[in-house]
């Protein structure tokens, strides 16, 4: 507790602080990660997600994304107290932003039950969306779908309604082009802004926060360490180890739904 104690002191006098998040942050929701062993790559074909099958194939391409899709993102799924943690603490003011791998949307529904459940309402000085700015998505969210032509987007159920009813691939309302799920596809660039927001936040921090990620994909696993290489001060709480432990102030390897509500009461004290 001395450590999350002297963690939570960090955080409490820093003027800007950035979280960082992975896999390993939802996967205690139920989400299985893309990568290892049980991962969903391990069960199916990468090749078949490229953007470039996308263009050439859509039809096909959404045939196989329903199926993905309904392993990845099960109905059931629910923010669990990592995602809560993190989400009272940019409520609280203590993070600027969000920083997330994850295209699940979990970090959006933790944010809503906060609101929900906050009873100091316009006292509060934060908040995680992507619309307030407060959560950045770099491999945008599995629960909207998008035109290539024209940028309209729609809720994901929508689309994958359109998709089980023969609509192969849905199609846009606007210019009826073919939709798109509006999370990076292989072969995808991340999208322009919010990685550029994203290593401006790292630069400007004073803590950099990660949970749940290995820390191995690119360009994200840069993030704390342009952080760090600023004079930052670098939090990692994630089960196993990262690339940039030697460079952390603090390591927690531990599971984030302890770690995490754990930092966010010793905020609290």
């Amino acid at each position: 507790m001395d450590r999350i104690e002297a963690a939570a002191r960090e955080l409490r006098e820093a003027d800007a602080a950035l979280a960082l998040t992975g896999a390993g942050v939802s996967a205690p929701s139920g989400v299985p990660p893309f990568r290892g062993e049980d991962g969903i790559w391990s069960e199916y074909d990468p090749d078949a997600f490229d953007v470039w099958r996308f263009r050439r194939e859509p039809g096909e391409f959404w045939t196989d994304w329903l199926e993905l899709r309904a392993d990845l993102l099960d109905a059931d799924l629910e923010p669990n107290a990592a995602h809560r943690a993190l989400a009272d603490l940019a409520t609280a003011g203590r993070l600027d932003a969000i920083v997330t791998q994850n295209i699940d949307g979990l970090h959006e529904e933790a944010a809503a039950l906060a609101d929900r459940e906050d009873a100091r309402g316009d006292a509060a000085r934060g908040g995680v969306s992507a619309d307030s700015g407060g959560l950045i998505e770099l491999h945008g969210n599995a629960r909207r779908a998008v035109c290539r032509n024209c940028g309209w987007t729609t809720d994901a159920d929508d689309a994958r309604e359109r998709a089980e009813s023969g609509d192969l691939p849905p199609r846009c309302d606007v210019c009826d082009g073919a939709l798109k799920p509006d999370a990076v596809l292989f072969g995808e660039q991340l999208p322009r802004d919010a990685l550029a927001r994203a290593r401006r936040l790292a630069a400007d921090s004073d803590v950099f926060l990660v949970a749940g990620s290995s820390l191995t994909v690119e360009p994200a696993a840069s993030l704390p360490a342009e952080a760090a290489d600023r004079g930052a001060t670098l939090v990692v709480v994630n089960l196993d180890e990262t690339p940039l432990d030697s460079r952390a102030d603090y390591v927690f390897r531990a599971d984030v739904t302890e770690t995490l509500p754990a930092l966010r009461d010793a905020l609290r004290e």
